[in-house]
């Protein structure tokens, strides 16, 4: 099985102050994985099945950071902090149910699912997450695909919980056998090459240690960036679960990648 991540600055123009879908983006994508699902030879990683996981981009980072889901707040507060992450898990459904749609119009049977619906958290860390429903899903052949949404915690009452979090869960506990997560870059790099032109490119990443002084490759935002990627995707090599950041804006490197192809990023993995 394998996870698929697509960063809400793919999907989404991040920067918009008014959440803004980039289509061109979301119909290539989905005529790639379409692809990818029905290759005459499909690639042995898919035969248990896909699962999607996509970011918020411009539709829920804004109302968070507003709000600031996840904050410590007073009591007082608590109605403003509920209508904030009603409003956060309004936007960020907008946004899945325009992505499933774009999904099945490519003949893709996807299952939204929810995070907010059945996942809660512990000091922002995901403590009960019901597998079964995905479990079963993926037997039946479809498409489940979840998002980084906000959840009900039992510390600080409300959380947003990224979808690098939902995905390294599932991957954890199904044993997915790779991960792909497509962002706005191909993979790590020493600095920004967004703004550093001597930015130079790390082919895989084994340790924490290998990243811990370099820039963030995107902005820094509500989930915590590429460093907050990493950490996710090492945790995962440690149970043999390899992953590979790969730029989603390059034309078919999704599509390769989901088919075991080489593409131009970084493998994230223990040695």
């Amino acid at each position: 099985m394998i996870i698929l991540k697509i960063g809400g600055s793919i999907l989404t123009e991040k920067d918009s102050a008014e959440p803004k879908v980039d289509y061109d983006n979301l119909n290539r994508i989905a005529e790639e994985i379409r692809q990818s699902l029905y290759a005459e030879e499909i690639s042995n990683d898919l035969i248990d099945g896909l699962v999607i996981v996509h970011g918020a981009g411009s539709f829920g980072h804004p109302p968070a950071k507003k709000y600031q889901i996840g904050q410590p707040f007073e009591m007082k507060d608590y109605l403003e902090k509920r209508i904030g992450f009603a409003e956060v898990q309004n936007e960020v459904k907008k946004l899945n149910s325009i992505i499933c749609e774009s999904l099945i119009e490519h003949g893709i049977p996807v299952i939204a699912i929810p995070p907010s619906s059945f996942i809660t958290s512990h000091n922002k860390r995901i403590y009960d997450f019901d597998l079964n429903l995905i479990k079963t899903y993926l037997s039946e052949g479809f498409v489940p695909v979840l998002f980084g949404d906000v959840v009900i915690d039992d510390e600080l009452k409300i959380a947003v919980i990224s979808g690098d979090q939902v995905l390294q869960y599932i991957a954890k506990f199904l044993k997915s056998d790779r991960i792909v997560l497509g962002t706005d870059v191909a993979g790590v790099y020493t600095k920004n090459p967004k703004t550093h032109d001597d930015a130079v490119h790390i082919d895989e990443v084994n340790s924490i240690e290998d990243i811990k002084f370099l820039e963030s490759t995107t902005n820094v935002d509500v989930t915590g960036g590429m460093v907050g990627k990493v950490k996710e995707l090492l945790d995962l090599a440690d149970y043999g679960i390899s992953s590979e950041i790969i730029n989603a804006n390059e034309e078919g490197a999704i599509a390769k990648a989901l088919q075991g192809m080489k593409v131009n990023g970084t493998k994230i993995c223990r040695k």
